[in-house]
């Protein structure tokens, strides 16, 4: 029964996880998490979550796409990758802007062939402060780049991915999209943002086998995140609403974007993950 029912599951897989599938030693050994043959696009892959991210997927075998503002940035991370043993390509793009996010798809696909994961991680947050005082031009920067860059990229790389019989997505969100915040309102506005964009094209995709989720990291430490773990009594007063009594590395926000592009995630689709060491499940 056990057997039948194993059976069952594994024929009804997509062909990327049956792909994944080999004999050893008469049994059926599946390597979940292997990007083996996968090319992912990471933007704001130079440093911080989306760096962390760029690496371990080259470890599990994907070549990746670095990308960010600066080409100079883009080719030091890649050739880091390949000195390790990865396969990397640098492609600079200012998430700003529609023919650079539309160069950085072509270009992408010119050298590697195909984009098989891609991850929105480039953001900004020109802004911290209350919203009433926001100029016009803060908010709309923030949602031009936080939504719109994701929701543009999304449109040129998800219908090649539904051709060539699906693909993952996978965008970074907050936690600030979870919760109110007197200080991050735009930024957190555009995040909840994302994670709707997350279903509505889950749905949308979910039959040609294109998934789309979203990953919501409380305080992690990194560069963008500097200015409040730097400060001793913010970090403080943010761990002790943390049940693990710290914030997070950008390696475990890495591990679950792995998780959701590989075929361990291959039924997750429109949802949000929550990475922020329990702290909205403890007010």
């Amino acid at each position: 029964m056990i057997h039948a029912l194993y059976h069952f599951i594994y024929s009804e897989q997509p062909s990327s996880l049956q792909a994944q599938a080999h004999g050893k030693g008469g049994k059926m050994v599946i390597n979940l998490f292997d990007l083996t043959g996968k090319v992912a696009l990471i933007t704001g892959s130079t440093k911080g979550i989306g760096r962390a991210i760029a690496q371990r997927m080259a470890e599990a075998g994907a070549r990746v796409v670095i990308s960010s503002r600066n080409q100079d940035a883009c080719e030091a991370v890649a050739a880091q990758i390949c000195a390790s043993g990865g396969q990397a390509v640098a492609i600079a793009c200012n998430i700003n802007y529609r023919e650079q996010l539309q160069h950085l798809v072509e270009e992408s696909v010119r050298q590697l062939g195909q984009i098989d994961v891609l991850v929105c991680n480039a953001a900004l947050n020109p802004w911290y402060g209350p919203s009433r005082d926001m100029p016009d031009e803060a908010f709309d920067k923030i949602m031009n780049a936080n939504v719109g860059s994701a929701h543009r990229l999304c449109q040129r790389v998800i219908p090649a991915m539904a051709a060539r019989g699906g693909g993952a997505v996978i965008i970074v969100s907050s936690i600030a999209g979870i919760q109110g915040t007197a200080m991050l309102g735009a930024y957190g506005i555009s995040k909840a943002a994302d994670m709707a964009l997350a279903r509505n094209l889950a749905v949308e995709w979910g039959p040609h086998n294109v998934r789309v989720n979203c990953i919501a990291p409380g305080l992690v430490r990194t560069d963008f995140a500097r200015a409040l773990w730097e400060n001793p009594e913010t970090y403080a007063a943010t761990v002790a609403r943390y049940p693990l009594r710290r914030i997070g590395e950008p390696d475990e926000i890495a591990g679950a974007a792995i998780f959701l592009a590989s075929a361990a995630g291959s039924f997750i689709t429109g949802q949000t993950l929550v990475i922020d060491g329990g702290g909205t499940i403890a007010g």
